[in-house]
């Protein structure tokens, strides 16, 4: 797998220190580095193309295809590697509107699984939620979203599913990606909302890929949902996709904590050096199976974990 693109200005330093320990004594010509992980090749180029070779090119490629979309509002197809046109919409109101949203929490931690919720907002609920200060889940902090979610679960419609990590293992590789993955998943709990035939005006969903890789990835699945809107920052512009984000954080905050009393200590989220850290402890307490249950194996701290040993 190969996937290139043109990284912004303001990203290329955070590049280089983030491999700067993978970094090859020699690199290509017209090349500013290469490293070498086990499973990927990541060159970056003096016109500011950075290219990904290798089984997990799409993982390293999508943390900062993630962070292209957050800190420049740039939209990148990782198939392509060109910038997506997107329209602006962040005039457009949503609350005047009964919409479906949904959101998955999950993708960048290394440790637990993947939560997708999808929820029904009809535009009555818009004030009383509004009153909440609901908002994207990663601008709250997980004590407010475990003393707000129990306020509203009751109170709407929504649907969730839990991908466990065990699953997640099994269900990825060379051709199912962690953007198929996350379609697959969005169009499963859509679907149950759809088809509970509760009318609605729009369905939104947060805009991590293109619309057309986006149901280009479900091609093989027997119903899609369609006439989805597509927005970047869908969290912090309608209210169902930012319910459905936090419906998610609070059921992956709870599966880390019955993962926590499985381990007998706290398991750590994202995937930095304390998850590197925990992993190797766990690994000498409980074998190398262990992290087949719990992880993401296909993240590069599985790697990290296993020279460690």
């Amino acid at each position: 797998m190969t996937i290139v693109f043109k990284i912004s200005d303001n990203l290329r330093p955070s590049l280089q220190k983030f491999y700067q320990e993978d970094m090859l004594e020699t690199h290509p010509p017209y090349s500013v580095f290469q490293a070498k992980t086990a499973d990927t090749t990541i060159t970056l180029y003096e016109s500011g193309k950075v290219m990904f070779q290798g089984l997990s090119a799409d993982i390293d490629a999508n943390i900062w295809i993630d962070l292209e979309k957050k800190h420049n509002n740039r939209i990148i197809d990782i198939k392509t590697g060109k910038e997506t046109k997107k329209e602006d919409k962040k005039t457009f109101n949503f609350d005047a509107f009964t919409t479906i949203g949904s959101d998955e929490v999950g993708t960048g931690d290394y440790f637990g699984p993947i939560v997708v919720t999808s929820t029904l907002i009809p535009k009555e609920q818009v004030s009383f939620l509004h009153e909440l200060s609901i908002t994207d889940s990663k601008k709250m902090t997980d004590t407010k979203i475990k003393e707000i979610v129990p306020q509203i679960i009751d109170k709407i419609v929504y649907s969730s599913f839990i991908l466990s990590p065990e699953s997640y293992n099994k269900f990825y590789n060379k051709d199912t990606n962690m953007n198929k993955i996350k379609a697959i998943l969005h169009n499963k709990v859509l679907l149950n909302l759809v088809n509970k035939n509760i009318p609605y005006d729009k369905i939104v969903v947060d805009q991590f890929t293109p619309p057309k890789s986006y149901y280009n990835y479900l091609k093989d699945i027997p119903q899609v949902v369609k006439n989805i809107t597509f927005t970047p920052k869908a969290e912090e512009q309608c209210l169902s996709v930012a319910c459905a984000s936090v419906i998610s954080r609070y059921i992956f905050l709870n599966e880390m904590e019955k993962l926590s009393t499985k381990l007998g200590q706290k398991v750590p989220k994202g995937a930095g050096t304390e998850v590197d850290k925990f992993g190797e402890n766990i690994v000498k307490s409980h074998g190398y199976d262990i992290l087949k249950e719990t992880a993401k194996l296909n993240f590069k701290n599985t790697e990290r974990i296993k020279e460690s040993q």
